[in-house]
């Protein structure tokens, strides 16, 4: 995990390794005055020596000036190396979400994703921070203050010999009982995200069905889970200074016993005994910072873990690896195929698949809902890859081109297909970034989205967040335009005229015949009338083809078909569009 995650700090290294070095600087420094404040009192006040007070006040001055100038200097490399470290994380996750397939994505809901970049990341920029800044000063602060102790205050040292084991054991007991917690805590950051989001998105459903009480109920639960988990966790991690603090006592209360028999015989100054007080103060306040460092540690290391989990997991498609760089044609082959999205020796969804489409077709596709057809078209654009069986497009299978290739020329729209924020103008050029206004004004043409023209801003009209400001059918027919002005070879329409009426379903079929012929164009409908006109209906039923032909092939031989013409139409004749 440190590995994987230690590949992020990249330009921020020199920072990152100078906060040590500077670090040392200030505990050294700081370590020195105790020790100058005993030769004041044992060589000089006692003596009586003045000038010899006056020369070691100002090397004390000297220390506490160089000690404040290394503990600035690191403060401010710490933060600049941990802000660093934390927005190259943050991008190498984007990044790599990037490049995951529809199956990775699926593996990880979208709000551990949010959580992951958002809350771990933050919980491990602080874990470096106290890796590079406090995680040296207070092991080389324990480490300097105890070579003190052995100078100045001889077989007073033993006492810590006692007292470090007492620490590192209770603390090791408190860790294993604490990080568990914390790996709880994020599970339900993820809960409380997902709800926080579902409400968002669906605020117009809550508020049609007047959910809000049962909305902050699943709210309130997610919350006071975290809460719950963050008491149990503070109050385990409460008992860490007391600990320490009780462990300290113990060590003043021994020095000050043995210290004053040490006095007495002569053996020690009351300066190096005062000396051994401040150093004593150092090493277990320098205990407490390693006890907090674990602390941090152990929230990190679940941020950590999680972190690591999806940037070390593989993406099972290759955007932008070797291939084919050319769509030759529409032409689209089915062989033997199966499919599951769970892999291989899972439910499958499509079953023994063999379909041939020509370039320019017009194909229908009907069927009832999880009969397949949404995973049929799936696989033409390579967003899954067949478990059985393969799939190719301009007589080559799919795996065979680059994906980016592949995908510029396989556009599909979906019946929930995503505006983005900005302007009709700037989501059209996701379709084509160098699209003229011209092409865009005839894709726009082609989906009927005339709407567009009588619009005050035109192409340059704003599009809220998620295209809340258009109703559904105009966002599908702005997607559907957006779709176009790729040139596509192959165009899917997975239930994507499902908001529009019937007049504007058949105009836009009429454009798409008459002004895109040489894309073979794919129709997932649930109305017949949207594919009664296409050269081939294909039936689905069960992850299966039951039957395909022409409307009138299916009349006379399907009975089901039959059946939803004469629900849908009202009878058993009826003709493109009547």
């Amino acid at each position: 995990m440190i590995k994987l995650l230690s590949k992020s700090i990249r330009e921020y290294k020199k920072p990152a390794l100078l906060t040590p070095v500077l670090m040392i600087g200030e505990v050294a420094m700081e370590v020195l005055i105790p020790m100058l404040m005993a030769l004041i009192i044992d060589n000089g006040v006692y003596a009586g020596d003045m000038d010899y007070i006056v020369r070691m006040s100002i090397l004390i001055v000297i220390s506490a000036v160089l000690s404040l100038s290394f503990g600035v200097a690191g403060a401010f490399s710490a933060a600049k190396a941990s802000s660093g470290f934390a927005k190259n994380l943050r991008h190498d996750i984007f990044y790599h979400l990037q490049d995951f397939s529809f199956r990775n994505i699926d593996s990880f809901s979208t709000s551990s994703l949010i959580t992951r970049m958002t809350t771990d990341v933050q919980n491990v920029q602080m874990a470096f921070q106290m890796m590079t800044r406090i995680c040296f000063r207070a092991p080389v602060m324990f480490i300097f203050a105890i070579i003190m102790v052995a100078n100045t205050g001889g077989s007073l040292v033993a006492i810590f010999a006692v007292a470090i084991p007492v620490i590192g054991v209770l603390v090791y007991l408190l860790m294993r009982r604490v990080h568990p917690i914390f790996n709880r805590v994020f599970k339900n950051y993820d809960k409380l995200n997902r709800v926080v989001e579902e409400n968002l998105t669906g605020i117009r459903t809550v508020k049609a069905y007047v959910r809000e009480e049962h909305q902050i109920d699943k709210f309130n639960e997610s919350s006071a889970s975290i809460r719950n988990d963050f008491v149990r966790a503070q109050r385990l991690m409460a008992l860490m200074n007391p600990m320490v603090q009780a462990v300290a006592y113990c060590c003043m209360l021994a020095i000050c016993w043995f210290g004053a028999h040490l006095i007495m015989s002569g053996e020690m100054g009351t300066g190096q005994l005062m000396s051994t007080f401040t150093y004593t103060m150092q090493i277990l306040s320098s205990l407490i910072m390693i006890a907090m460092i674990i602390t941090m540690m152990s929230i990190s290391r679940a941020s950590g873990e999680r972190i690591a989990e999806v940037l070390s997991t593989k993406a099972d498609m290759e955007l932008d690896g070797p291939g084919l760089k050319e769509v030759a044609n529409g032409d689209i082959e089915f062989d033997n195929v199966s499919f599951s999205y769970g892999g291989k020796g899972q439910a499958l969804c499509l079953k023994d698949i063999n379909l041939k489409i020509k370039s320019g077709q017009m194909v229908g596709v009907l069927g009832t809902t999880g009969s397949g057809k949404s995973s049929l078209v799936s696989l033409i654009a390579r967003l899954y890859d067949t478990t059985e069986g393969s799939v190719k497009v301009g007589d080559h299978d799919v795996r065979e081109y680059n994906l980016t290739a592949l995908r510029n020329r396989v556009a599909v729209v979906l019946q929930k297909n995503t505006l983005f924020s900005g302007t009709v103008r700037s989501n059209l050029q996701w379709g084509n970034k160098d699209a003229s206004d011209e092409e865009m004004i005839r894709a726009l043409k082609i989906a009927n989205a005339d709407f567009i023209f009588t619009a005050k801003d035109g192409l340059d009209s704003v599009v809220e967040q998620g295209g809340n400001n258009f109703s559904g059918g105009q966002k599908q027919r702005l997607c559907i335009a957006r779709a176009l002005l790729k040139d596509p070879r192959v165009i899917i329409f997975d239930d994507s005229t499902s908001a529009v009426d019937t007049a504007t379903d058949s105009q836009i079929r009429q454009a798409l015949r008459t002004d895109v012929r040489g894309a073979t164009k794919i129709i997932i409908s649930q109305r017949v009338n949207s594919v009664i006109d296409a050269d081939m209906i294909i039936m689905m039923e069960n992850g299966r083809i039951q039957d395909c032909g022409t409307h009138d092939e299916l009349m006379s031989r399907n009975e089901v078909y039959q059946s939803l013409v004469r629900v849908q139409l009202g009878g058993s004749n009826a003709g493109s569009d009547e």
